[in-house]
């Protein structure tokens, strides 16, 4: 039952969102609502806020492979390659200058 019960507040709450303090709120009213004893109040929010830790690192997976993908689609450089190249050019006009 707690697993059923644990997926539709899933659902329902958009996990990538939950904050700690929304968890805890969220448990105490289920341990409520449902009679939970305390141990399975605080389990129920730590399963809450390793889903939603899990859903956050994947969505920022996610966004960072889209962002390169665009990048790379527009031809843009990396900061680190621009740097690169910013002293690369430091270097050559400091020899030709010399």
């Amino acid at each position: 039952m707690l697993e059923l019960l644990e997926k539709a507040v899933m659902t329902t709450i958009g996990v990538a969102a939950i904050t700690q303090k929304k968890a805890e709120e969220l448990a105490a009213e289920m341990k409520e609502r449902f009679k939970l004893s305390e141990d399975e109040g605080k389990n129920l929010v730590d399963r809450i806020q390793a889903i939603a830790n899990d859903s956050r690192e994947k969505v920022k997976e996610m966004a960072e492979v889209e962002v390169k993908k665009v990048v790379d689609r527009l031809g843009l450089v990396p900061r680190e390659e621009f740097d690169q190249l910013v002293k690369r050019i430091q270097e050559l006009e400091s020899r030709s200058a010399n």
